[in-house]
């Protein structure tokens, strides 16, 4: 996948995870899919591992429904969304991105009022997000950059709420609160590079040792470092790059550890 700067979409093929998964689900081998769908298992193989860049025909798709057990519709839906010209998707997806924010604020707003829902239904409009049984993946908001370094004066855009600049969609991640931020600075190599984009998700539990997000309260500052929970209370900020010494922190000064999921790398 390839990274775009300057307030761009990242787009990211969906479809032959989506096919990997189901087929998965229901057990079933490359052989007896391809054979049922007629279609050859190399090609198969290469939608499933993202190495064929043009999208499959509709009439494959269509079959490939009706084989994996899927609504009508729906892998035509996301294909026929992944073919649009990368110029139309970026605008799709950004546009996507921002009702989900304006749904949020004005349920912020609203509260419970039932008047305000019950002119929301007079104008057959709702703030819940449309449902679809197959998603082509979360769009994870990249909130500016995080130092692999020494902590750093740092604007991440009031998350969770901020609007982001970039975005990447993430297939597998399904915490609405997920956030990635682009690496900078040496000092999480070999196994994080600058210029890498890094997910996090505050939903899953960090445990010592684990690759971590870490915001600090005063000064407004966060870092990117291993972190360890030590003996008497503190805690161990730890490069992975041994030329960077670790820092050790009072958890007084932290209002946010959150754990790495997922890297995406420039190629």
């Amino acid at each position: 996948m390839h990274n775009t700067p300057g307030g761009r979409i990242i787009p990211s093929m969906a479809i032959g995870q989506i096919l990997r998964t189901r087929r998965t689900e229901l057990n079933l081998t490359l052989d007896e899919v391809s054979r049922r769908a007629d279609c050859s298992k190399p090609y198969l193989s290469t939608i499933e591992t993202g190495k064929v860049k043009s999208v499959p025909s509709d009439e494959l798709l269509r079959r490939l429904e009706h084989v994996l057990e899927f609504e009508k519709g729906e892998l035509l839906r996301i294909a026929h969304q992944e073919s649009l010209p990368a110029d139309i998707r970026q605008e799709y997806e950004a546009s996507e991105a921002r009702n989900e924010r304006w749904r949020q604020l004005v349920k912020q707003l609203m509260g419970d009022r039932k008047d305000a829902r019950k002119i929301l239904a007079k104008n057959k409009l709702s703030l819940d997000k449309p449902a679809a049984a197959v998603k082509a993946g979360q769009l994870i908001p990249i909130i500016n950059k995080v130092a692999a370094g020494y902590p750093r004066d740092f604007q991440d855009l009031d998350y969770p709420a901020g609007v982001a600049d970039d975005y990447v969609r993430c297939p597998d991640v399904h915490d609405p609160s997920a956030f990635a931020v682009r690496v900078v600075g040496d000092s999480m190599e070999t196994k994080f590079h600058e210029g890498d984009v890094v997910v996090f998700s505050p939903a899953v539990e960090v445990r010592s040792g684990d690759d971590c997000f870490v915001r600090f309260m005063d000064p407004h500052e966060t870092t990117f470092k291993r972190v360890f929970f030590e003996k008497g209370g503190s805690l161990r900020l730890q490069p992975r790059n041994e030329k960077h010494p670790p820092v050790s922190v009072d958890p007084k000064r932290i209002n946010g550890i959150y754990r790495a999921i997922l890297k995406i790398e420039e190629l």
